[in-house]
């Protein structure tokens, strides 16, 4: 079998032709990457809590997340207990509160601290007393602008039950409420 080239020949230069083709894709490129919507990627570091004694039902969850994009951290949960619960402590009035809200919002770029004495995640009815050194495995739910939801994996590292970090302490009476609806 043999091959014989044939000469190709055209009034327009190949450069010429192609050239606004390629212009041509790279803007249905660059309108599509626009298009997208902005999507929240999350990072969380620093993840802890303290060990619990044999009674004790509740745990507080204490870590930094980050976001690229606005976001919303809208539930989180755990094989360690029932529930996790998302929680703000605030002073009213000479009273520090605790209540569980709906969400917490993640600007974009700018690290969201959740500990002692703040913002934070509450392990509700566990299944086993948290021991020093273990960790406990959370499940985050992140929302972006767009409504898509994104899921992080965390593992959070049980200190030892003395354990101090910026405010009070949980899971024994130190007067604050707890629950919806505290007043």
């Amino acid at each position: 079998m043999s091959f014989r080239l044939i000469p190709f020949r055209c009034s327009t230069p190949l450069r010429a032709r192609a050239l606004p083709a390629a212009r041509s894709a790279l803007a249905a490129l660059l309108m599509g990457a626009c298009a997208l919507p902005a999507w929240a990627q999350v990072s969380a570091s620093d993840a802890w809590t303290r060990a619990t004694v044999p009674q004790q039902k509740v745990a507080g969850v204490f870590l930094k997340l980050q976001a690229t994009a606005d976001a919303r951290l809208v539930e989180a949960s755990s094989g360690a207990a029932r529930a996790v619960e998302i929680h703000e402590m605030a002073m009213e009035g000479n009273v520090m509160k605790m209540r569980q809200i709906p969400g917490l919002d993640l600007p974009a770029g700018k690290p969201v601290d959740l500990k002692p004495g703040g913002y934070h995640l509450m392990l509700i009815d566990l299944k086993a007393p948290l021991r020093e050194g273990e960790a406990v495995p959370l499940s985050l739910v992140v929302q972006g602008r767009d409504g898509r939801r994104e899921r992080l994996e965390v593992k959070a590292l049980v200190r030892p039950i003395s354990a101090v970090g910026s405010g009070s302490s949980h899971g024994h009476p130190h007067g604050h409420a707890h629950g919806k609806g505290s007043n």
